[in-house]
C-alpha cells in the first residue's frame, strides 16, 4: 500500500506525524485559504513551511511531488479509497477538503454551483488580477515609469470589486447566508490589498461598502485569525 514516504517531497520535508495532512505553504494570500480551511474544518495537519527566499518550491523534491511548483499543497494520507493523494492548486484543494468533510460547500444543487461560481471568480479574476497590483504597485514593477500597465490591473481590480459589492447587497456572505469556501477564496485576496499591496487608496476602498463590511466579518473569525498566521513568518 503506498505510502508518505513514496512522495519525493517527503525526503525534503519529512513528516513527523505521517498520519495527519501534510500542507506546504506560505502565508500568501493563496496559501492561507487553505490553512483557514483546515482550521475552519478543525482538522489536524502538519504544517512545512516552503520558502520562496530559497526557491524551495523549485526544488527536485518538491516538483516531483507537485509539478506546478506553486503553493500551497497539500498530501494527505487518507485520500480516497484511504491511499495517500498529492494535490496542488488552492481552489482544487478547498473543494477536495470541502467534499471530503461535507463541510462549507452546500449541499443543494443551486447554492452548490453558485459557490462554485463564485471560487472560479477568485481564481480567474481578482486572484491574478490583485497579484499584478501588486507586483506593479509595491515589488519590482513599481519602478517601472510607464504606469499604464499598473492602471490597466487596477482598473479591473475595481471592476471586480464593483460586482462583488452589488452581489453582496443583502446577504451575509458570498453565496448568501452560508459561510462556504467561496468567502475563503476570495476574503484573503481584498485583505492583502489593503494591508500587503498599499492599494487602498488606487482602488478606492470607500467605494465598497458591502465588501468592507464582509471583509471585518470574515476577519472576526478566530479560525481565520489562526489562519492567517499559517506557516508562521
Amino acid at each position: 500500500m503506498p505510502s508518505l514516504d513514496d512522495f519525493s517531497v517527503t525526503r525534503k520535508w519529512p513528516a513527523t506525524r505521517p498520519d495527519l495532512l501534510q500542507l506546504y505553504s506560505l502565508a500568501t494570500p493563496n496559501g492561507v485559504k487553505v490553512s483557514i480551511m483546515l482550521e475552519e474544518l478543525g482538522v489536524p495537519y502538519e504544517v512545512h513551511h516552503i520558502s520562496f527566499d530559497s526557491n524551495d518550491q523549485l526544488t527536485p523534491e518538491f516538483v516531483g511531488t507537485f509539478p506546478n511548483n506553486k503553493i500551497p499543497a497539500i498530501l494527505d494520507p487518507n485520500g480516497p479509497g484511504g491511499e495517500p493523494i498529492a494535490l496542488f492548486e488552492s481552489g482544487a484543494i478547498l473543494l477536495y477538503l470541502a467534499e471530503k468533510y461535507n463541510q462549507f460547500l452546500p449541499q443543494d444543487l443551486g447554492l452548490r454551483y453558485t459557490t462554485l461560481q463564485w471560487l472560479m471568480f477568485q481564481m480567474g479574476g481578482i486572484g491574478p488580477m490583485f497579484g499584478q497590483v501588486g507586483f506593479f504597485n509595491i515589488y519590482g514593477g513599481k519602478d517601472f515609469e510607464d504606469k499604464r500597465p499598473l492602471m490597466r490591473y487596477v482598473n479591473e481590480s475595481k471592476r471586480l470589486l464593483t460586482v462583488l459589492d452589488k452581489h453582496l447587497v443583502g446577504k451575509d456572505w458570498v453565496a448568501g447566508s452560508e459561510y462556504t469556501i467561496a468567502d475563503m477564496a476570495i476574503f484573503p485576496w481584498i485583505r492583502n490589498m489593503i494591508v500587503r499591496y498599499n492599494a487602498e487608496e488606487l482602488i478606492g476602498w470607500g467605494q465598497y461598502p458591502e465588501v468592507s463590511r464582509v471583509l471585518s466579518q470574515w476577519l472576526q473569525r478566530p479560525a481565520v485569525q489562526r489562519g492567517l498566521l499559517v506557516p508562521a513568518r
